[in-house]
């Protein structure tokens, strides 16, 4: 049976959930999956994701391409009709779209097995807690491991019909910033009795903005951003806690750990300054996404010499991504697809031109179908 893959793409849009809780998302990706022949199909579960093997009619080699499923904490405001389900969470992120590529890929190749075996990998939890690296460790994984994987991800900002990528370092490292800062609250009348948080919280973001302009080389790159600050209950209680919410990122690996050792050093100050107690925890952390410089060159080079769509080198971005941990083990790349839409990532409003999936699959089957990934 043959599905309609912005069907697809609609259905999944209205199903947005936490990661590993996509439970109806992997129900819903395994019954399209199902529904195609299974001649030359093997599917396979993981946590909540779901792998795909597509076995290729005389194979050399195996090849990935990887989707991730979760959505964002985000209340969607499109207005369409295919709209978020689930209250107060939406694909924001267009993780429907990355998987409506991989349904597509997956429907094709079905019916016209490629030439290697073809590992589709549909991946829980990107947004956090970070469903790539234990996934990547799996057993169901390691057990159809590709030699190279390849994947896509939204930008707004470029026009359907784009393509954005790089050699080398595509997005940051990032890592997630939490602290907690406890000293004692009393009244606002008696400051002298109390340490007050709300004033320790702010010296601490203020302190925090001095370690990228001080600690970093200028022709590098880092952001240390605090998000979110939270204390107090009343405006006449001075503040028994704070606690700040916030993220990291550099280009360079090797800045990270820089960067969390003078985090902490100015911690351990707002601690004997405020003579309070702290505590830090980093969360999810993402490895940079590095793109293999043979591989991404030559895609560049088949796309636009195949005029299949407009190619360009764009720079490295302060984004996320955990994908970054399957290229550290594995060659390959990620690039962005032009999706054309005012409203950025993780923005209620962000709603890709669901035309960009025609144009990634325009790519892509020739690309699997030929082995263009070779030399």
């Amino acid at each position: 049976m043959a599905w309609d893959v912005y069907e697809a793409r609609r259905a999944l849009h209205q199903i947005p959930e936490p990661g590993f809780r996509e439970f109806e998302t992997q129900k819903l990706v395994l019954s399209y999956l199902r529904a195609l022949p299974q001649e030359h199909l093997e599917i396979r579960t993981w946590e909540t994701g779901v792998i795909a093997l597509v076995k290729g009619h005389s194979p050399k080699r195996r090849v990935g391409w990887r989707a991730d499923m979760d959505g964002l904490p985000v209340a969607e405001e499109t207005g369409v009709p295919f709209a978020s389900r689930h209250p107060g969470m939406m694909h924001a992120c267009g993780h429907d779209v990355h998987m409506a590529v991989a349904l597509g890929l997956a429907q094709h190749f079905a019916h016209n097995p490629p030439p290697d075996d073809l590992v589709l990998v549909f991946q829980p939890a990107e947004e956090g807690p970070g469903g790539a690296q234990p996934m990547l460790a799996s057993e169901a994984f390691q057990s159809v491991r590709p030699e190279m994987i390849f994947a896509l991800h939204v930008q707004p900002d470029m026009a359907v019909g784009e393509i954005g990528m790089r050699p080398g370092v595509l997005f940051a490292n990032t890592s997630e910033l939490f602290v907690d800062l406890v000293g004692q609250g009393g009244h606002a009348a008696y400051p002298h009795r109390a340490n007050d948080m709300v004033v320790a919280g702010a010296h601490l973001v203020t302190a925090l903005q001095t370690i990228v302009a001080r600690n970093v080389d200028p022709l590098d790159s880092a952001v240390i951003t605090v998000g979110r600050l939270e204390s107090g209950t009343k405006m006449n209680i001075i503040a028994e806690r704070a606690r700040l919410e916030g993220t990291i990122r550099a280009l360079n690996a090797a800045t990270m750990p820089r960067l969390k050792n003078r985090i902490e050093a100015v911690v351990a100050g707002i601690e004997r300054m405020f003579n309070c107690q702290a505590e830090i925890d980093y969360g999810a952390n993402y490895y940079q996404v590095y793109n293999d410089e043979v591989l991404t060159r030559r895609f560049m080079r088949f796309v636009e010499e195949a005029g299949l769509a407009e190619v360009q080198e764009v720079p490295p971005a302060m984004t996320g991504e955990d994908f970054g941990y399957f290229l550290r083990e594995i060659p390959g790349f990620l690039f962005w697809l032009g999706a054309a839409t005012p409203y950025g990532l993780h923005h209620a409003k962000m709603l890709p031109d669901e035309r960009c999936i025609d144009v990634a699959l325009r790519v892509l089957v020739p690309y699997f179908a030929e082995r263009r990934y070779e030399a």
